[in-house]
């Protein structure tokens, strides 16, 4: 049976990396624990060694004592953990958006596979994308810094580093500019909700000067209509919001709801979507205008996102 410190030692091995260096670590420990038990507590045997071992606390918080002089990334690599990735994504983007556009899939071996996706499959996939690609290069700069080697990476510059660039204070005129886009924006969200309490849609045209009648069938005029005028919601709640606090948390929360609600749009289906006769040519160049403009500012609105939670991070670090 395995007495108190061989246990204390085997419990210290779970929060310890790297096979050479958890032994030398693990020696290191039961000579300083002998070494108590012998000098403080009379001697090395059980009793005594039971008493060091309590003495030296919690295995977790001895071991990671041990573990703060050996950082999983080196701190000289952590600005290359997001450079890396960002170029990473930046071809996993690329690559998506052709597949979706040309229904293809993609692999680029060892690192990157696109299946075939519909638009809100391509939507849906890119942020479990961009995890992907973290956690890879997360892996490549660990297996570097555990190896202990001196190992020099290239450096590519994509225009300024985000974190050269300290943000201006707004000024009065773009704090005005801001106040101003929120009452238009409130301006536009308060017609969308008389057309659709009025016309139960907000997509309509005028023939003659007649009453304006539905561009899109009922169902899909009511499920699209109600999904902008959230959007439109969402926007103007966050103009005003902007006008109080330059925090990124606004601009991370308001991009995330418009990503899932642009999900949400490219759920309807495009076939029998409009109310008007439309002849099949045009409707073979309205379809995949639509999805392509959807997917570009769907890709647009990621890369927002991704960036202002870089931001946060990096500063988070700082602090």
């Amino acid at each position: 049976m395995p007495n108190k410190l061989d246990v204390y030692l085997e419990e210290i091995s779970h929060y310890l990396s790297g096979r050479t260096e958890r032994e030398e670590i693990l020696n290191e420990i039961r000579s300083h624990i002998l070494e108590k038990a012998a000098s403080e507590y009379g001697g090395t045997g059980d009793e005594a060694i039971d008493q060091a071992v309590l003495a030296f606390g919690p295995a977790r918080r001895l071991a990671e004592r041990y573990a703060e002089e050996r950082p999983i990334i080196a701190p000289g690599y952590k600005r290359y953990l997001f450079r890396y990735t960002t170029l990473l994504f930046a071809i996993h983007l690329a690559l998506t958006i052709l597949g979706v556009i040309f229904k293809e899939s993609f692999i680029v071996f060892p690192f990157l596979f696109i299946p075939r996706l519909s638009p809100l499959g391509a939507v849906m996939y890119l942020p479990m994308a961009f995890l992907a690609d973290l956690g890879l290069v997360a892996l490549v700069l660990y297996l570097i810094t555990q190896s202990g080697k001196e190992v020099k990476l290239p450096w590519p510059r994509i225009g300024l580093d985000l974190d050269e660039v300290n943000p201006p204070r707004k000024p009065f005129w773009s704090l005005f500019g801001t106040a101003v886009g929120a009452i238009i924006m409130l301006a536009i969200t308060s017609f969308s909700l008389y057309l659709f309490a009025r016309h139960q849609t907000i997509f309509l045209y005028l023939t003659d000067g007649k009453e304006p009648r539905p561009l899109l069938t009922p169902e899909a005029g009511r499920y699209l209509s109600l999904i902008i005028i959230v959007q439109f919601a969402v926007s103007t709640l966050t103009l005003f919001v902007k006008l109080f606090t330059r925090s990124r948390w606004v601009d991370i929360i308001s991009n995330a709801i418009s990503l899932g609600l642009i999900g949400l749009i490219l759920r309807q289906p495009l076939d029998n979507l409009f109310a008007i006769n439309m002849s099949e040519k045009l409707l073979s160049w309205i379809k995949p205008t639509i999805l392509i403009t959807l997917i570009i500012i769907a890709l647009i609105i990621t890369y927002e996102l991704i960036r202002d939670i870089i931001r946060i991070s990096r500063r988070q670090r700082a602090l």
